[in-house]
């Protein structure tokens, strides 16, 4: 009987492990971004989801590619969204990470004031430029500009 037990013991112990490394695997292909889906010609941010001063990372599927942003209230009140990719480093595919008011290039180590990103920090190894437009709650990219950044990915 104990020794049943003991087996019964090591095979939930095998099977816990299996399906921890699965869910493990599951969880991390997943990473830092959320998926968006187009409505008509724009993809909608609500505000309220990026109000709060952390890069919000997302993913946009055009015809099988997909393409990274992200969105990150700075701390002049404005939206600031921009590829998570540069001229410089995105065969890498590292893209960025925020480090307080700053976004970090995960492949060179360079950091990029979030105050300062928009249209004339471009080129190098700044976040690739996305422009957006603000309409009450909502935060609008159009595809056409999401689809201009598929050549980082």
């Amino acid at each position: 009987m104990a020794r049943n037990t003991q087996k019964f013991g090591i095979a939930a112990g095998v099977v816990a492990l299996v399906l921890v490394s699965i869910i493990s695997v599951f969880a991390f292909s997943l990473g830092k971004y959320e998926k968006v889906k187009p409505t008509g010609n724009v993809v909608s941010l609500p505000v309220a989801q990026v109000n709060d001063g952390k890069a919000h990372f997302y993913k946009f599927t055009d015809s099988g590619k997909e393409i990274a942003f992200f969105a990150v209230k700075a701390a002049d009140g404005t939206i600031k969204t921009a590829f998570d990719a540069c001229d410089a480093c995105y065969r890498d595919k590292k893209g960025y990470e925020q480090q307080g008011d700053k976004l970090n290039c995960k492949n060179c180590n360079q950091k990029f004031a979030i105050n300062r990103l928009g249209p004339n920090a471009t080129g190098g190894c700044n976040p690739g430029y996305l422009p957006n437009q603000i309409s009450g709650t909502t935060v609008t990219i159009n595809v056409s500009d999401l689809k201009n950044g598929a050549r980082y990915f």
